[in-house]
């Protein structure tokens, strides 16, 4: 007997709900979107109007809806991360872009779009999945933005996302030592690195199991990239130049002070959209 699609919403999401997904529902529809090929919009109206789901595509989602009950994350099952107006391709090997990293990139932007020169260069220390940099290579597009990542897995993913940004130049390297080119000439630094206590091992499946500990931990206070940020951008940076750090909630005084010590200017922690302290911003004395 056909099975219709707002049956099968409403049997995903109380199986993901049991296994403890937090937004089962959302969830319940991005998969089912994947496996129709329609967006969400569509989805919805074909629920309402009563569509039956065909048999091979019941068995495609079977399997997938198995993996997420299981802690899979989403973005590594329909293999794409939304982020700021991108859609990324993302999987093992990758950190996955997180919504509150939208606005920490947004500080970099207006940095950007605010400065007199006609090409302003930003550089992005750990890109990860290529988010951030490609975020400010399409936004500011007079930009130039240079992004360095350390993991050849993790560089494989943003080389596949940034292919054909003109404006964005992508690195195999070490943060530590990259762009020695543009030392004394950047605008903007930015960078959302490890910075979760060796310790303190996440909660969730999804994090704990599945994303790389190297874009996770940061030393035994979380903060050992952050120190080797610090210094890299104080070198990278022209006088004035700004520097944006995403870090974790009760990390915001620590980083100051880290910064304060280094010689940075106006150290200054942010808030995101759920009032959590998100970002500290800086400034090259």
């Amino acid at each position: 007997m056909p099975q219709t699609i707002s049956a099968q919403l409403r049997v995903i999401a109380q199986r993901l709900a049991a296994a403890g997904v937090a937004d089962p529902a959302v969830d319940a529809e991005l998969l089912l979107s994947h496996v129709l090929g329609m967006g969400r919009g569509e989805l919805q109206a074909a629920a309402v109007r009563g569509d039956d789901l065909a048999e091979a595509d019941a068995a495609a989602l079977e399997s997938l809806v198995e993996r997420r009950a299981a802690r899979e994350p989403l973005q590594h099952l329909t293999g794409r991360a939304a982020f700021r107006h991108l859609e990324l391709a993302v999987g093992p090997g990758v950190f996955v872009p997180r919504p509150e990293t939208e606005t920490v990139a947004q500080f970099a932007i207006d940095a950007l779009l605010e400065s007199a020169s006609p090409t302003p260069i930003a550089v992005d220390l750990g890109t990860g999945s290529g988010a951030i940099a490609l975020a400010m290579a399409t936004e500011v597009p007079h930009a130039h933005v240079h992004a360095v990542e350390r993991s050849p897995e993790a560089h494989a993913w943003a080389a596949r996302n940034t292919r054909g940004a003109a404006n964005l130049s992508l690195v195999l390297d070490d943060l530590a030592t990259a762009f020695d080119e543009l030392i004394g000439s950047v605008d903007v630094v930015i960078s959302n690195p490890p910075y979760v206590p060796d310790a303190a091992v996440p909660r969730d499946p999804e994090v704990r199991l599945h994303d790389p500990a190297v874009a996770l931990y940061g030393g035994p206070d979380g903060l050992d990239v952050v120190r080797v940020i610090s210094r890299r951008a104080r070198r990278l940076l022209h006088p004035g130049g700004l520097l944006v750090l995403e870090h974790g909630e009760l990390q915001g005084e620590q980083i100051r002070g880290i910064l304060t010590a280094d010689g940075w200017r106006a150290a200054a922690t942010h808030q995101d959209l759920t009032r959590r302290d998100r970002a500290t911003t800086a400034l090259r004395a």
